[in-house]
C-alpha cells in the first residue's frame, strides 16, 4: 500500500478511525439530544395533566382518551395526506418556477415575482383564499365532481411550498462553481444541456436536506386547516375536548397532539441533519 494512502494523526491513529469515531460521537449526541427533548415534552405534559383540575378520576379520563384515540389518529392521517399532497404539488411547481427564475427574460421576472409573493404571504390567508375562491364542485363533460376542502387546503399550502422550493433550487444552482458552466460550454453544450446533464445531478444532493426541512414546516402548517373546517388532528382534539368537557382531558388531548406532531417531524429534522453531515463529508 502506498504511504500516502495511510493518513495518521499526531499519535498514529488512522484518519478513517478518527472519522468513524467522530460520526459515532455525533450520532450519540443527536440521540441523547432527541431523548432529552422527548422526555422533556412528556414530563411537562405529565405535570400539566397532574395539576389540571378534574371532576372525575384520572383513570376515567384515560379511558375516555383511549376512546378518542382512533379519531385522533384519523385526523392526523389527514394532516399527513395534506402535507404530502402540498409538498408534491409544490415541488413540481417550485422546480419549474426555479428553473424559469434563472432566466433574465420576462418569464424569469414573473417567476421571481412568484417566489417573492408566496414566500412572504401569510399561510392562513392563502388557505382562506383557496378555500373560498374555488367552487365546491366542478362539472366536467356533464359529470359533477366534488372539490373537497382538504384538497383546497393542500393547494393553499402548495403555493408557499413552491416558492420555498424554487428558492432552494436557485440556491443549489448558484452553489455550482461557474467553472463547470464554462468547461461544459467549451465542449459545445447548450445552456439547457449544461443544466440537465451537469448542474442538476449535483443539485439533487444539495437540495435534499432543505427540501426535507420545507416538508417538516409544511406538515406543522397543516394545523391551520382546522380553521376552515377540516377534521384534522387539531379539529378532532377540539371536538373531543368540548365533548368530554374535563380540564384534565383537554390538557391530555393537547399534550398528545403536541407529541404526535413532534414524533412525526423530529425524525425528519434529525435525518436532514444526518444528510447535511454526510453530503458535507
Amino acid at each position: 500500500m502506498a504511504p500516502e494512502a495511510i493518513a495518521t494523526s499526531a499519535v498514529g491513529e488512522p484518519a478513517s478511525g478518527r472519522d468513524s469515531g467522530s460520526r459515532r460521537t455525533t450520532r450519540m449526541q443527536g440521540l441523547a439530544s432527541g431523548t432529552a427533548t422527548v422526555l422533556g415534552v412528556l414530563i411537562v405534559g405529565a405535570l400539566l395533566w397532574a395539576i389540571a383540575p378534574d371532576s372525575g378520576s384520572r383513570g376515567e379520563t384515560l379511558a375516555r382518551f383511549v376512546e378518542w384515540t382512533p379519531a385522533l389518529a384519523h385526523g392526523f392521517a389527514l394532516n399527513v395526506l395534506i402535507s404530502l399532497g402540498a409538498i408534491a404539488i409544490g415541488s413540481v411547481i417550485g422546480l419549474a418556477v426555479g428553473a424559469l427564475a434563472l432566466s433574465h427574460s420576462f418569464v424569469g421576472r414573473v417567476a421571481r415575482l412568484w417566489v417573492q409573493a408566496f414566500r412572504n404571504a401569510p399561510w392562513l390567508v392563502l388557505i382562506y383564499f383557496t378555500t373560498y375562491v374555488f367552487p365546491f364542485e366542478f362539472t366536467v363533460f356533464g359529470a359533477t365532481l366534488p372539490f373537497p376542502d382538504w384538497l383546497k387546503v393542500t393547494l393553499g399550502l402548495a403555493l408557499p411550498a413552491s416558492a420555498n422550493i424554487a428558492e432552494v433550487f436557485r440556491g443549489a444552482v448558484a452553489s455550482i462553481p461557474t467553472t463547470q458552466w464554462e468547461a461544459a460550454s467549451s465542449l459545445a453544450f447548450s445552456h439547457t444541456q449544461i443544466l440537465w446533464h451537469v448542474v442538476l445531478p449535483q443539485c439533487v444532493r444539495r437540495m435534499l436536506p432543505p427540501w426535507m426541512n420545507v416538508y417538516a414546516i409544511i406538515t406543522m402548517g397543516t394545523a391551520l386547516s382546522s380553521l376552515v373546517g377540516i377534521h384534522d388532528l387539531i379539529d378532532t382534539a377540539q371536538i373531543a375536548s368540548s365533548t368530554v368537557a374535563r380540564s384534565s382531558f383537554t390538557v391530555l388531548t393537547y399534550v398528545a397532539t403536541l407529541v404526535i406532531f413532534f414524533a412525526y417531524c423530529y425524525p425528519i429534522s434529525q435525518f436532514t441533519r444526518w444528510l447535511e453531515r454526510r453530503f458535507a463529508a
